[in-house]
């Protein structure tokens, strides 16, 4: 994919931002499915996993954006955030990076418009007036941010995720997790392992719990343990309830980028993973959307959950 050679991403013109963003996005999706059995889209996929493992709680449009536009990117907030928050400034001739802010507002009960849209829309409700109306999503706007690399000023507070980078903690917090995740999940002794090479497995349901069972097979690297685990949970996530083959090997896919994103984020060396985007042939960009999404999804719900067991721990 040609896109990894060329310079940053800017979308600078206030009437066409919108419909470049969105077709940045659009572009880059229907490169990847052009590409699949290439091993450059494997690469620029692995760029994008980067990316959101430094912002996980982005939905998948936003790390691609961020990733276009400032690719190093690790922490990024807006100008008067950075500047009330934690008292530093963007930097003289810096250019924001163009992101999809949530834009929370009065919405009318009925049609969900707000105020403004709801007066020229067919909608005809009319039982309450507007300003007893509940707040709520109605759109995205284009909102700029900049990196802590693009500012100067106090040093950024330590993030907590730094406290999360200790395998050996974080191995009890994913047996924690387990009951939150709706999965059974157990550390098999190497004498008691029954699945030969295998490091991990995810089985079909327990007959007690009616649950996917996770079984991982213990070891003395921790950090190798807990990569295992991460997968197979994505798998228990992702996957479980597919039947058909074809499927279950796109989404193994799935799973091995969510397992790179988590793994990442708690600081696990995850330079083992493959991504075999060839499994992914014939998938038209819809689908292949509806992919990254999953995986972005999928992967903040078990980073979310893993720093709430740690926190309670």
């Amino acid at each position: 994919m040609s896109v990894t050679t060329e310079r940053p991403a800017s979308f600078t013109e206030t009437e066409t931002r919108s419909d470049e963003m969105n077709k940045t996005i659009e572009n880059w999706v229907n490169d990847l499915v052009d590409l699949v059995d290439e091993a450059a889209a494997s690469e620029e996929f692995k760029a994008w996993l980067d990316v959101q493992s430094h912002f996980h709680d982005y939905s998948y449009r936003n790390t691609l954006l961020i990733k276009y536009q400032c690719p190093h990117a690790t922490h990024v907030a807006g100008y008067n955030t950075w500047r009330t928050e934690f008292d530093r400034h963007v930097q003289k001739g810096e250019s924001g990076i163009w992101i999809w802010a949530p834009v929370i507002t009065k919405q009318c009960p009925a049609c969900g418009n707000s105020p403004s849209y709801h007066e020229n829309s067919p909608c005809e409700y009319d039982e309450t007036a507007p300003e007893k109306w509940s707040k709520g999503l109605v759109g995205f706007k284009p909102t700029a941010v900049f990196d802590v690399s693009q500012t100067e000023g106090e040093p950024l507070p330590a993030l907590e995720t730094e406290a999360y980078g200790d395998a050996g903690e974080l191995v009890p917090a994913l047996l924690e997790s387990a009951e939150h995740l709706d999965v059974d999940a157990q550390i098999v002794s190497p004498e008691e392992w029954e699945y030969g090479e295998a490091n991990g497995v995810c089985k079909h349901r327990c007959p007690m719990t009616m649950r996917p069972r996770v079984e991982v097979k213990d070891r003395d690297n921790q950090a190798d343990l807990a990569g295992t685990f991460i997968h197979e949970y994505a798998h228990a996530l992702l996957h479980f309830d597919i039947d058909d083959r074809d499927e279950r090997a796109k989404r193994e896919v799935e799973a091995e980028a969510v397992a790179y994103i988590v793994g990442r984020y708690f600081d696990l060396d995850m330079s083992g993973s493959a991504f075999y985007l060839a499994a992914w042939s014939g998938d038209d960009p819809e689908a292949v959307a509806d992919r990254l999404g999953r995986i972005s999804n999928t992967a903040q719900e078990l980073i979310d959950t893993l720093e709430r067991e740690q926190e309670d721990g």
